[in-house]
């Protein structure tokens, strides 16, 4: 049977969950995302089905890229939202979070992002509605997408760009996205 537990591993589900409980909250909202990813992620287990999976559940994990560079950081017009937006999508079978996030960020960009760190730096997690119906349980990876023009496939949306901080926290389509761009651009710039 597709998208059940046994088919994927238990030690990722794990380590996933172990980085969450560890990872530091910004504010109430990600605090609240935190606990909803962690009640559905056991609620889903105790029903057999795959976290990571689309078609296991309407709730899912899903991994999505916080692009950086000397320019600022990459944002794309989402094709089916029209609301600029961090690349990101779905895991697929056997994929990490993270690998996902690594994966779509270069399929969505045209750039050949890495990660900052090892392991990979965890630096947001948010609950929200994915249309159709499906909730994200959104798990955000911050990447290096050098300096290079983003160039994506023409199947992906053509409205990919670096925004200096500020710039990318006006355009961000949604307030968490915003805020958490804020705080990074507080990291990794004087100009947020």
């Amino acid at each position: 049977m597709s998208g059940t537990v046994p088919e994927m591993s238990e030690a990722l589900i794990d380590q996933v969950l172990a980085v969450v409980n560890v990872h530091p909250v910004a504010d109430a909202d990600e605090e609240r995302s935190v606990a909803t990813l962690i009640a559905e992620v056991d609620r889903i287990r105790r029903a057999g089905g795959n976290p990571f999976d689309e078609r296991s559940d309407l709730v899912h994990i899903t991994g999505s890229a916080i692009v950086i560079g000397p320019r600022g950081t990459v944002l794309l017009e989402h094709k089916r939202l029209g609301m600029w937006l961090q690349p990101g999508g779905h895991v697929d079978p056997g994929e990490s979070p993270w690998d996902a996030a690594l994966r779509e960020a270069r399929e969505e960009t045209g750039l050949d992002v890495r990660f900052t760190n090892d392991p990979p730096r965890l630096v947001h997690v948010d609950a929200h509605q994915g249309g159709r119906g499906h909730t994200h349980l959104d798990l955000r990876y911050l990447l290096d997408g050098g300096d290079a023009d983003p160039a994506p496939p023409p199947d992906e949306s053509q409205r990919v760009e670096w925004f200096g901080w500020a710039a990318a926290v006006k355009r961000a389509g949604d307030e968490r996205l915003a805020a958490l761009l804020a705080r990074l651009g507080q990291e990794f710039s004087s100009e947020a």
